[in-house]
């Protein structure tokens, strides 16, 4: 959707654009090129030009706002900290692994991605769980938050995990049939 209305958007400034420079170079006869744009020339007053101003910026900002949006982040692919007994450089993949193939192994889950952010003093979880669509999804849930969350924390030695958890589901076999 956001590309569709990009595209779109784009598609029409583009027109925009290449109809005023018809009118400018006098390609459309119905339009006088001299003629002024609008009746009058004295200035606005002064705060039509702040408020214009203003607005502008703030759209400025929020555009802004949005291309930082679109810049891919740097994933953390490696925790490492040290101590008096050396330094340590766990990969945040082997880290979830284990725990990944855990929650694989519940009834109705096909497949799960689990991915470590952030540092490892203040880690989130986030955890796609590919399910079956006619997958248990509270008892998945409650096995996750029950079960394989707390086993991932102490391993982690990370009391404050935070897990997100996004469940996509897929019609089974029999559901097929049906349709």
């Amino acid at each position: 959707m956001n590309r569709f209305l990009l595209g779109l958007l784009g598609l029409v400034l583009l027109l925009a654009g290449a109809a005023a420079l018809a009118v400018h170079f006098g390609r459309v006869p119905q339009v006088d090129a001299e003629a002024t744009l609008v009746p009058g020339t004295a200035l606005p007053p002064a705060w039509v030009l702040w408020v214009v101003a203003a607005g502008a910026v703030v759209l400025a900002l929020i555009c802004l706002r949005w291309l930082t949006a679109q810049v891919p982040r740097r994933k953390v692919t490696a925790w490492r900290w040290a101590d008096e007994a050396g330094a340590t450089r766990l990969s945040t993949a082997t880290a979830t692994a284990p725990f990944a193939d855990e929650i694989t192994a519940y009834p109705g889950v096909r497949k799960v991605e689990a991915t470590l952010t952030g540092p490892h003093t203040a880690p989130r979880l986030a955890l796609v769980v590919r399910a079956h669509g006619d997958a248990d999804l509270r008892g998945i849930r409650r096995r996750i938050d029950d079960e394989g969350l707390p086993r991932l924390r102490e391993a982690l030695d990370a009391p404050d995990l935070q897990a997100t958890v996004e469940f996509r589901m897929s019609t089974t076999k029999a559901d097929a049939r049906v349709h």
